[in-house]
């Protein structure tokens, strides 16, 4: 049986391009004892990838190797198994091999889906999944939030941040978000309701005096998923004792000279807290995640959006695109249907 896969062909320098990646057929290999057969229907594009296609960089997560299967978050259906830890026909969810339509896994960091939840399959790589865990536990148990509070949210249009936005609103919060297209600012204010929308790339250097008039009393809390311009004008736009969750900076991703921040003196006078955080560190706390993120999703108090590339040969543009934009809440790539 053949299996087709994505491998990393080369590394990128700067922005990744297809030409970083191959799709090949490969021959799948026989089960063994304690193995199963999962056939892959959605998977995730992650902006944590790319740091991960930078050779020889000490990391929280190894390098991707070239010429082997890109790895990542995704959800499969087990077609067999050989006393495997889950049973033909569960769905499963976790780092099930990412970029391939079939993989052969002793189940190792996955768990099975409750198909009881009436939600989209693809919420777990989303709401439920580890974007919705990464803003649930960074914004509440990092940034701390009173209500009344202002919280600046960088991507806010993205899969992190557009939840973060609507965490801080249930928490009484008043929400500003930057994000990168008159669509995008609209819909975070029409669809989520947020109190504040910035389009960064309107703004351009004159950032931080757009966050100041949408925040005439200063920001609180900032959900960092930015980095520079970005994080300079928060720094200045920062009340006393504010603050920062640092849990990405796309912009310097894929700049092989990272842009410095000017004015982290902020930090000291103004006894600013910033805090970077690994969700998977925090995986102790996902039945508390789920018991009240999925409240909110059944009370329909969650709102998400996906953009969805269809087939495994899109991956590769479904991961670039992150890097312009071009995706409105999580990035997905359908493998499969969700039922043969």
């Amino acid at each position: 049986m053949k299996n087709r896969e994505v491998r990393l062909k080369s590394y990128p320098d700067g922005l990744p391009s297809r030409e970083c990646f191959e799709i090949v057929d490969a021959d799948l290999p026989a089960l063994q004892p304690g193995q199963m057969l999962v056939r892959n229907i959605w998977m995730s594009v992650d902006p944590y990838m790319r740091g991960r296609m930078t050779p020889n960089r000490q990391s929280y997560v190894p390098p991707f190797e070239l010429g082997k299967v890109l790895d990542g978050g995704s959800i499969g259906q087990v077609m067999e198994s050989h006393g495997g830890p889950f049973a033909a026909g569960d769905m499963i969810t976790g780092m099930l091999g990412g970029w391939r339509q079939y993989n052969v896994t002793n189940g190792l960091g996955m768990t099975k889906i409750d198909m009881s939840l009436t939600v989209p399959l693809a919420a777990y790589l989303g709401v439920l999944g580890m974007p919705g865990m990464t803003a649930w536990y960074g914004f509440q148990r990092i940034g701390k939030p009173k209500q009344g509070e202002t919280v600046f949210v960088s991507a806010a249009a993205g899969a992190v941040g557009s939840l973060v936005c609507q965490i801080a609103k249930l928490k009484g919060c008043r929400i500003v978000g930057s994000a990168g297209s008159p669509r995008k600012c609209n819909w975070l204010k029409n669809t989520l309701g947020i109190d504040a929308a910035i389009d960064y790339l309107e703004a351009g250097d004159g950032l931080l005096n757009a966050l100041k008039e949408a925040a005439p009393k200063g920001v609180d809390i900032y959900f960092e998923n930015v980095g520079g311009l970005h994080l300079e004008a928060a720094l200045d736009a920062m009340n006393p004792n504010g603050r920062i969750i640092a849990c990405g900076m796309i912009s310097q991703y894929n700049n092989p000279d990272p842009v410095g921040v000017r004015n982290l003196f902020n930090i000291i006078g103004k006894r600013i807290l910033m805090q970077g955080f690994i969700v998977s560190d925090s995986f102790a706390e996902i039945p508390a995640f789920i018991a009240e993120m999925g409240a909110w999703v059944a009370a329909g108090k969650i709102k998400w959006e996906d953009t969805v590339y269809e087939g495994l040969e899109k991956s590769p543009d479904a991961f670039i695109g992150l890097f312009s934009g071009e995706n409105l809440g999580k990035a997905l790539v359908r493998i499969g249907p969700d039922k043969v």
